[in-house]
């Protein structure tokens, strides 16, 4: 099969490479699926640069945890009537060598997720890793309807999922952008409420939530924090993916004496019942027309580095690879 795969790490351009793997086989437990689209993550050039001093986990990787495709193959123990079916893959590369950057993938059936009609290939291919995290992040904590939910960074690709779920889940969302000019820019998810940080934001959120915020989705918590502080309600909770630095410095006394819980959310090591449960939200939520996400760059297998580029220089939309039809 046609596969892309690096045997050390490094720039994009210099380790990957294209060419002929080995078909894999299902084993017991296992499907293997005939990818059609390949998601491409900022978690997945991480791995391939070797962010934060993380070493090769095998000798030679497959890169990608998301995709979609269509499975062919199962192994003993797992149903026949899953053959042919469409199915949205996540974790593939978590913890394993190969990923959906290949015309196929085996994958234990807990990492595969039927679609329904109303759910495009191209589309389940993004759902994985940034919608996992985000489904964590908004319910993490329990259900939120009721609850007034400020999410950070909304153009971006889990935030932008994160404000979309919280607002299906019955949540007033209040969203956040960097600047006053990307108010009106592409990207936005269509929110009643959004805030710009260079404009006084705390005293706009609180005009919006006297109250204070009971959860905060939160893509940057060194550069955000004071701010968190200064709306977040008593027993709220931070949810945080992301800080540019390996040490953050937080507020204490104003989150101390408001019963602060801050979640920190590492998307590979989430309880196996939470990946399987986001997964089964997310598809449900695309069906029903509550989350729309829209592919941005399509690119084929052979240009998997110009892929990789992209995603690490914060191209806006998301990134796949087209694979097989």
């Amino acid at each position: 099969m046609k596969a892309a795969w690096y045997d050390r790490q490094g720039l994009a351009a210099e380790v990957l490479q294209v060419g002929e793997r080995p078909e894999p086989v299902a084993g017991d437990g296992e499907v293997r699926v005939r990818i059609t689209f390949s998601g491409v993550n900022p978690g997945d050039t991480k791995k391939r640069e070797g962010w934060l001093g993380s070493a090769m986990p095998y000798p030679e990787v497959i890169p990608h945890s998301d995709g979609a495709g269509v499975v062919d193959q199962v192994g003993a123990g797992v149903d026949q009537a899953l053959v042919g079916r469409r199915v949205a893959v996540h974790g593939a590369q978590s913890y394993r060598p190969s990923g959906t950057a290949a015309e196929a993938v085996v994958v234990p059936q807990a990492l595969v997720t039927p679609l329904p009609d109303g759910v495009s290939d191209g589309v389940a291919a993004l759902l994985g890793i940034p919608g996992i995290t985000a489904h964590r992040a908004v319910f993490g904590d329990g259900p939120v309807a009721g609850e007034v939910v400020l999410v950070h960074g909304v153009r971006g690709g889990v935030s932008g999922i994160a404000a979309q779920l919280a607002a299906w889940g019955g949540a007033t969302v209040i969203g956040t952008v960097r600047r006053t000019s990307d108010l009106g820019a592409d990207g936005l998810p269509q929110l009643e409420h959004v805030v710009a940080l260079d404009d006084d934001p705390a005293a706009a959120v609180r005009q919006i939530a006297p109250d204070g915020v009971d959860r905060v989705v939160e893509v940057a918590l060194d550069a955000n924090a004071d701010l968190d502080a200064a709306v977040i309600a008593n027993d709220g909770v931070i949810a945080t993916y992301f800080a540019r630095g390996d040490r953050v410095s937080l507020p204490f006394p104003p989150l101390l004496f408001a019963n602060v819980t801050v979640r920190f959310l590492g998307s590979d090591d989430f309880p196996a019942a939470a990946k399987r449960a986001a997964m089964d939200d997310l598809v449900a939520a695309v069906a029903e027309g509550a989350l729309r996400l829209q592919v941005g760059e399509v690119l084929p297998l052979d240009r998997i580095a110009q892929a990789h580029d992209d995603v690490d220089a914060g191209r806006v939309g998301r990134v796949v690879l087209a694979i097989g039809s």
